[in-house]
């Protein structure tokens, strides 16, 4: 007959489960490692389409173009002229997108900074754990 009731060493069963839980702390960590560096070159490929004008930035801010009606009738609304007098000579100056296009270019520049410092943080968190692997 069979004994089927067979010990083993408690280090055997130890080691065993110690082999599965760092193999799955090295695959996560290759995984987090992984995540964390395509985050980052994602951003710097959209950030550099961007500056070099392949590709235009999300647009956060829109530009609102108001017209202001103009009677042609002598007496006119003279405060309204004047308005659009102005407002003419500032197109000339500062094209009306030039503010939304810089607000845009700040909010994209501020997003690609938190995407970069995310990403790090992401990849460094994957080589925490490949190395706790490693060292025990």
């Amino acid at each position: 007959m069979i004994n089927s009731n067979i010990e083993f060493p408690k280090e055997a069963k130890m080691k065993k489960r110690f082999i599965s839980s760092t193999s799955f702390s090295s695959v996560a960590g290759w995984l987090l490692l992984v995540i964390g560096l395509a985050i980052i070159g994602w951003t710097l490929v959209s950030s550099y389409n961007i500056f070099t004008a392949k590709a235009e930035a999300p647009e956060f801010f829109e530009t609102v173009t108001e017209e202001i009606a103009v009677k042609k009738d002598g007496g006119g609304d003279i405060q309204a002229q004047m308005q659009q007098m102005i407002g003419e000579q500032l197109k000339e100056f500062l094209p009306a997108d030039t503010i939304t296009k810089f607000l845009n270019l700040g909010v994209w520049s501020m997003l690609a900074f938190i995407l970069f410092a995310g990403g790090g943080k992401i990849a460094g968190l994957g080589i925490r754990l490949i190395k706790s692997k490693t060292t025990q």
